[in-house]
């Protein structure tokens, strides 16, 4: 059985399109769009002009907004400028009204006074003899307790160098009891040693 020819004869596409012909293109080809009507200098300002201006009936309603506002603003203030020269006012009368009072006052405080004073000196004199009294009294206190701790510290001081010699003096003792014990078993054993081989 022999192989089939699947080869296919080779078509160069350029050639194709020549041989058939110029094709009629559907829409604006790029000559159209170069040469589409374009707007002059002057026109293209004009339309900046009234994209910054704006639409005029925004800018009167801004307008109408801003005089609302600064009309609130004035009645505001004056409410405020009212309020704090009523309290001014207010303020002046209890000062002079207390300037008044005052006067009545000073002239039957200062008879008082007089007579308070003398007896006020009198009174202070009194209070700083007391005072110097307890301060010495204190000092005195205090120097007497220092002095009572001191003595008290020097007493533990003396108990424990004394406990310490003793609970020494226990130990020695001990071991001196040790010794003469360990002395002893020894003479024991030695005569045990010296006594056995008599016995036979």
């Amino acid at each position: 059985m022999g192989k089939r020819d699947n080869r296919v004869a080779y078509m160069n596409p350029i050639a194709m399109a020549r041989s058939r012909g110029p094709i009629q293109s559907s829409g604006p080809t790029i000559q159209d769009y170069l040469n589409r009507p374009r707007p002059t200098w002057e026109e293209v300002k004009e339309q900046l002009e009234k994209k910054k201006k704006g639409s005029k009936a925004l800018a009167e309603f801004e307008e109408k907004m801003n005089e609302n506002w600064k009309k609130e603003l004035e009645k505001h203030r004056e409410k405020l400028l009212s309020g704090s020269e009523s309290s001014s006012k207010k303020r002046q009368r209890k000062k002079k009204e207390k300037k008044k009072s005052g006067r009545y006052s000073s002239s039957s405080s200062s008879s008082s006074d007089s007579s308070s004073s003398s007896s006020g000196s009198e009174d202070e004199d009194k209070k700083q003899g007391k005072r110097k009294k307890k301060k010495k009294n204190r000092s005195h206190k205090s120097s007497e307790s220092s002095i009572s701790e001191t003595e008290s510290d020097s007493k533990d001081s003396l108990k424990k160098k004394k406990k310490s010699k003793d609970a020494t003096e226990k130990e020695k003792e001990k071991t001196k009891k040790k010794k003469k014990h360990k002395k002893h078993s020894k003479k024991k054993k030695k005569k045990a040693a010296s006594s056995s081989p008599d016995s036979p």
